[in-house]
């Protein structure tokens, strides 16, 4: 039994020999390598610093091969290594709430823009009814916030007011003898109808404000009539307008977009009939218009309007017989029906 013991003695003695020569050598090439840096003066990596950390946690004979830095630096960064394991090993969830997701975020902001006048109650109701669970604090951070006080945009007050609103415009056409003749319309916005036009190559606010009387006969006057800033519509024309009931709503200097309708319709105009024709009078141009705008209005189809006219076509089946054509505006459009 003693001599088994010697044995294993002296066979761990040789192990630990050579398990303390191996360390020593590793020790000492590592730090060879470190000088070998292309530096004036070598500095230590992050690998070199825990290559130290570790040795010393395996090898208690290590502070006789350190030569390149003090053996307290090791410790030192012994010790930061296992701050940041134990860092690392307790971390846990991102403080603060768990963030909403991106659909709810969207959806939020979405009817905060949408809805000048809803707050974080109403939007928050909003959601719990749409199968969101969300807090009403959440909702109160990411709704869209405003330094005045909320208004409608102007598509809005358009689409509540459209069976009671009007607009107006002039626009200019030469003639063949370079004369300029003013066109004014009237347009109705429920279903794009022009209710009144009319033609002069002098305009004044008397005769502006006439047009207004005699498109609206009786009590047909609408409610709100929109118009732009031109000076023709001076005192006479807003006083015959006041008169009639009718409350006018001025558009921003030099921003047909807030009267988009009649600037459309007008566009219209150009586009399929004007630029095509030469005009030569104003009996030629009333002419002209008339043909047109009974094209436009019992033919022409909207995309506003379901894509059918302001007096709404009816739909043809096949079996009611072939297409024909039926030319309009002087042959510039047809309108298409199935013949009996």
């Amino acid at each position: 039994m003693g001599l088994i013991r010697m044995l294993w003695l002296f066979v761990r003695g040789m192990l630990y020999d050579q398990t303390k020569l191996a360390a020593e050598n590793l020790a000492l090439r590592q730090q060879l390598a470190i000088l070998e840096y292309r530096s004036k003066r070598p500095r230590l990596r992050t690998r070199d610093r825990v290559f130290w950390a570790l040795l010393s946690h395996f090898w208690s004979n290590w502070r006789s091969a350190l030569l390149i830095v003090q053996p307290d630096t090791v410790v030192r960064w012994h010790r930061q290594g296992f701050k940041l394991y134990w860092r690392w090993k307790s971390r846990g969830r991102k403080p603060g709430r768990p963030s909403i997701d991106v659909e709810i975020r969207k959806l939020i902001r979405r009817m905060s823009r949408e809805n000048p006048g809803w707050g974080a109650p109403r939007i928050h109701s909003e959601l719990l009814l749409l199968g969101y669970t969300v807090s009403e604090t959440t909702v109160a951070n990411y709704i869209k916030r405003v330094r005045k006080p909320p208004s409608q945009t102007w598509r809005t007050f358009l689409e509540n007011h459209l069976t009671d609103l009007v607009a107006v415009d002039f626009f200019v056409v030469p003639t063949a003898t370079f004369r300029i003749l003013y066109t004014f319309v009237i347009l109705r916005h429920d279903r794009r109808r022009v209710v009144h036009f009319n033609v002069t190559a002098h305009p004044t606010a008397v005769w502006t404000a006439q047009q207004i009387v005699e498109a609206f006969p009786e009590e047909s006057a609408p409610r709100f009539l929109i118009r732009d800033r031109d000076g023709i519509y001076g005192l006479e024309f807003q006083t015959r307008v006041a008169n009639m009931g009718i409350k006018e709503v001025v558009t921003a200097a030099k921003s047909p977009w807030q009267n988009p309708f009649v600037e459309r319709i007008v566009g219209s105009i150009r586009r399929e009939c004007l630029n095509h024709v030469i005009v030569l009078s104003e009996r030629h141009l009333v002419r002209i218009l008339t043909s047109y705008f009974e094209y436009y209005h019992e033919s022409r189809t909207h995309l506003s309007l379901d894509r059918n006219s302001p007096a709404p076509r009816e739909i043809e089946p096949p079996e009611r017989g072939k297409v024909i054509a039926i030319p309009q505006v002087g042959g510039l459009h047809h309108r298409y029906r199935r013949a009996a």
